[in-house]
């Protein structure tokens, strides 16, 4: 046992997590203990960590095959929930699948055989249509947002994967949402609940009204996002269209943002997601798609600049602030002819005449055409940085490794000069190419 807490301790050390909340405390035990769990917490709790750490416990390190499978109901999903697997340095080989990217790479990758197999329904699905690799050592199977897989039409899909699947001892379930039925194909038989919905954000969220003058309400967009000030937030907006017609005025009234949304192509969504987790952005502008299963940080602020259509949407957008220990504002932006939802109680209507001094944008992100397929570490670029770059560590910012390629984030004012610097640098014996993305 000492040497599972020593280990659970380092992982922590590496995630800059000081100690589990409550929540994963719990989930941690019972899933330890007990063969079918379901896990029910508030988005931004933690559930990925919570049902990782026992995840990892139960993998052996002698097996060579697929051991746990987690299935999941979008791409960033899978590549949140693969990063944090690698962040956590277990040792044990771990791959994301999913629609939107080719499926040939998706062979190279599975070449050598994950311990730890993450996907969306349809890509397993494939896979598992073609045989390539063994089913009979996956023991543990987490349907992670199984909710929103539910909703989103995957039934049929999971129930090919789960029917396939003879030797699972450990099937794990989370939600952020309460009272949704689970299918009979899951076989769930008298699952231990652990339900922590009841943590909810009022004490820490502060839900405000902005009242717009405009039917359009982007002119008092723009006036809130001034109030604000430099702090990191997500505009929700409920269409594709809505989002270029207020990245268009964003534009207009240079106001730095990056936009996410499903119309987008997906390595346009991931690159969106990085520059606004490292800093070069502070707003991303967003369907709803962003409002759960999406890896970013801390949200000081959302804006809903049109209204959710439902509660549950209202809910999950309000989820990206005031997380786990931390306070956040919503704020809801009303034309004063606008009809409010019944969900949405006794808010404060604010001034926002008073404006927040805005410091001009520091970061900038660069592109290199090397990753860990290359044998390429966070540490070789760092290094890179120093020594050809030089850097000083205050001016090099976060490093995001993929498999075919990598960001880093570096000070704007000298971005240009780094690119003329390393561009055709070499890296592991790869000539790489740097560029400003």
């Amino acid at each position: 046992m000492a040497n599972t807490i020593r280990n659970q301790q380092e992982i922590l050390d590496k995630l800059r997590i000081p100690a589990l909340n409550p929540m994963q405390e719990e989930a941690l035990e019972v899933i330890e203990k007990t063969g079918n769990t379901v896990l029910l917490s508030p988005t931004g709790t933690g559930k990925t960590l919570a049902f990782l750490l026992p995840l990892l416990q139960n993998l052996d390190p002698e097996c060579t095959e697929v051991q746990a499978l987690i299935l999941v109901p979008s791409r960033e999903l899978a590549i949140q929930i693969e990063q944090v697997v690698r962040d956590m340095g277990s040792g044990f080989k771990v791959n994301a699948v999913y629609g939107g990217r080719p499926i040939s790479k998706d062979k190279i990758e599975l070449k050598h055989t994950p311990a730890i197999l993450i996907g969306t329904p349809g890509r397993i699905a494939d896979h598992f249509g073609s045989g390539r690799f063994s089913k009979s050592d996956i023991k543990t199977l987490v349907l992670d947002e199984f909710d929103k897989s539910l909703e989103t039409g995957f039934e049929g899909e999971m129930s090919t994967i789960i029917n396939q699947l003879p030797n699972l001892e450990k099937r794990i379930l989370t939600s952020a949402t309460q009272g949704v039925e689970i299918p009979a194909f899951v076989r769930l038989d008298k699952p231990s609940i652990i339900d922590y919905l009841d943590l909810k954000q009022e004490s820490r969220l502060a839900i405000k009204t902005v009242i717009s003058p405009d039917k359009d309400k982007l002119r008092t967009l723009v006036d809130l996002l001034l109030h604000i000030g430099n702090q990191p937030g997500i505009i929700f907006c409920n269409f594709k269209d809505s989002i270029e017609r207020v990245s268009s005025f964003l534009d207009k009234n240079r106001i730095n943002h990056t936009c996410f949304s499903g119309g987008m192509e997906q390595r346009d969504r991931e690159r969106s997601l990085i520059k606004f987790r490292n800093g070069t952005c502070q707003v991303l502008v967003a369907t709803d798609l962003a409002a759960r299963g999406i890896d970013i940080p801390e949200m000081k602020y959302i804006i809903h600049y049109e209204l959710p259509r439902a509660e549950e949407e209202f809910t999950h957008r309000n989820g990206r602030t005031a997380r786990v220990n931390e306070k956040g504002t919503a704020y809801v932006l009303q034309w004063e002819k606008e009809f409010i939802p019944e969900f949405i109680k006794g808010v404060e209507t604010i001034d926002i005449s008073k404006k927040a001094p805005r410091e001009p944008q520091f970061w900038e992100t660069l592109f290199i055409s090397g990753g860990r397929k290359d044998k390429i570490s966070k540490g070789d670029i760092a290094g890179l940085f120093f020594k050809q770059g030089g850097l000083n560590k205050d001016q090099l910012g976060v490093i995001e490794l993929k498999q075919d390629c990598a960001f880093v984030s570096v000070p704007l004012s000298i971005a240009d000069q780094l690119v003329q610097k390393l561009n055709n640098s070499r890296l592991k014996n790869k000539k790489v190419r740097v560029t400003v993305l």
